[in-house]
């Protein structure tokens, strides 16, 4: 397979059925046939392109997955009506009773909570491992393993998946290497790098404007056409379907992705660098401290930069509450989960996005309570920005005054 940039987005392009400059919305949710063989071929998984029902497929889903396949380069993508959607037909794809995944031991909580929680229902087994750690990542593959699972960029706290080296194991060992690549959409192509399966919340960076959930698989044609199977495929039998006005709007949405994701990263790195020289504990791949820093350096397209999330260990739950209320009445953005929108969300990870970790685990991952989850928004003025983000940590006493204001 041969792998063009990150950025063919700007090749997309499509006729509606009318001439349009948007493709038409399909609102229907089932298909005529002209023959009845037609129909029975595609029950059979025989023909490739027909639609039967819009839980199987529809026009405006398979265009999104089309221009999402394009932007990851892989042979094809399905979509699903949430990340969590993505996330779970993928493991039941691929896994069953008496198996077992290798996964990061950083991954966003709800993924978390359905290998930990739901999956020993199903007799599925996890060992959660540190992903930065080849020779513990290998370790923890046995015969039952049947995935190698890991974020990209870890959520929350930022660590960095060595792509190229977990996809040697992954083939050494015969098993798929799956990447959730939601938090660097455009900046890091695992596919390009060795990934077998790319997954999103499209949700998150990809739509920008958090007024709707999805996901996206992206893989090989064969492993498509698997997951949309009437008879054992998990994305056609678990039901996780997205409504077609919802797939026209996030198409639509895409299309300014990679000026949106140049300008979440140049703000973040300027907040990253800022608030180091303050002395405060950050966290970003962008910067040199990072741990990270020379992995994702090596694996980045650099014109889409280091991403728009960062992290503040601000001391104290307490601190960090009374911080990110100061901010949100400050307008600098909303106290909310989530990631990729216009303005700043931020959140304290330990009490919302990974509070199924359970504290004890939380501890032992290097999550404090202190810490605030950034996604860094599209402010014109990050300056003015970071110069009112100042003055609330000073007015906390998080900052003394002696740091001077720009």
């Amino acid at each position: 397979m041969s792998f063009k940039p990150a950025n063919s987005i700007q090749d997309l392009q499509y006729f509606g059925e009318f001439g349009g400059i948007n493709p038409s919305i399909s609102d229907s949710s089932t298909y005529t046939f002209l023959s009845a063989k037609t129909m029975f071929d595609t029950f059979e998984g025989n023909t490739e392109g027909c639609y039967l029902y819009s839980r199987h497929s529809s026009p405006s889903n398979l265009y999104l997955g089309e221009a999402l396949a394009a932007m990851e380069g892989t042979e094809a993508a399905t979509i699903t009506a949430s990340g969590m959607g993505a996330i779970t037909a993928i493991i039941l794809q691929y896994c069953e009773a008496d198996t077992h995944i290798v996964s990061s031991r950083t991954i966003y909580g709800g993924t978390y909570a359905f290998m930990k929680n739901f999956l020993p229902k199903l007799n599925i087994s996890t060992s959660f491992t540190d992903i930065t750690d080849l020779e513990k990542v290998e370790a923890s593959i046995t015969e039952k393993t049947k995935m190698l699972y890991c974020e990209t960029v870890s959520n929350p706290l930022l660590e960095i998946a060595n792509i190229e080296a977990l996809s040697h194991i992954a083939k050494k060992h015969n098993i798929p290497l799956v990447v959730d690549n939601t938090f660097s959409p455009l900046s890091i192509s695992p596919a390009k790098l060795g990934a077998d399966i790319v997954i999103h919340s499209l949700t998150k960076f990809i739509n920008g404007s958090s007024d709707c959930v999805g996901g996206v698989i992206c893989g090989t044609k064969e492993l498509i056409l698997k997951l949309k199977d009437v008879n054992d495929g998990a994305c056609m039998l678990l039901g996780s379907t997205m409504d077609s006005v919802r797939a026209s709007s996030i198409l639509k949405n895409l299309r300014t992705l990679h000026i949106r994701i140049k300008k979440h990263s140049e703000n973040a790195l300027y907040l990253a660098q800022q608030f180091e020289k303050d002395g405060l504990r950050v966290v970003y791949p962008g910067l040199e401290s990072h741990t990270g820093h020379h992995i994702i350096k090596k694996q980045l397209n650099p014109e889409y930069g280091y991403g728009g999330m960062l992290t503040l260990d601000i001391g104290s739950l307490e601190k960090a509450n009374e911080l990110m209320e100061l901010m949100q009445s400050k307008n600098l953005g909303y106290l909310a989960v989530s990631l990729g929108f216009y303005k700043t969300l931020f959140c304290a990870p330990g009490t919302s996005t990974s509070s199924e970790i359970p504290l004890e685990e939380q501890e032992d991952l290097g999550l404090s309570n202190g810490l605030i989850r950034f996604s860094i928004g599209l402010d014109n003025d990050i300056e003015r920005t970071y110069n009112i983000m100042k003055e609330c940590m000073i007015a906390l006493n998080i900052l003394t005054p002696e740091v001077t204001l720009n």
